[in-house]
């Protein structure tokens, strides 16, 4: 089973601010920032929520990392697919596929997938997730 949540991203770590949406709609555009990350709401399901939170998370880390290398993006749009399979022992998440596209002046290609990939192994929820996290990043013009 495949569940999707998404983030944008825009302006800076702390002044930046973000909406979260997820595939079922019981978040669906719901603001977040440095300060309020994620909201609770009846009638989702984990996978949409830990896709809503990989996303945020990983968005959040890509901006502060491009905002350490001297660049502020404009944008960041992110998709979480969280992949859950069925085990031997019950079922488990076993993937996560980031889907990136970014506007980010003044970055190169090289420049935006080498901090992307960072961000991808830095963020606090790839850290806590058992799972094959990949990642396809598309710098915009």
């Amino acid at each position: 089973m495949k569940k999707t949540a998404s983030a944008i991203w825009q302006g800076g770590l702390k002044d930046g601010k973000g909406l979260l949406s997820t595939e079922s709609g019981a978040l669906k555009q719901n603001p977040y920032g440095f300060n309020t990350r994620f909201e609770d709401t009846p009638g989702t399901n984990p996978e949409e929520l830990i896709g809503a939170a990989h996303a945020g998370c990983f968005s959040m880390a890509l901006s502060m990392m491009l905002g350490d290398a001297g660049f502020t993006p404009e944008r960041i749009d992110t998709i979480a697919e969280v992949t859950l399979d069925k085990s031997s022992d019950g079922f488990a998440i076993t993937a996560v596929h980031l889907t990136l596209k970014a506007k980010v002046p003044g970055a190169t290609a090289e420049q935006f997938e080498q901090i992307a990939n960072k961000a991808k192994e830095g963020c606090p929820v790839s850290k806590v997730l058992n799972a094959k996290i990949t990642l396809e990043a598309t710098l915009m013009g």
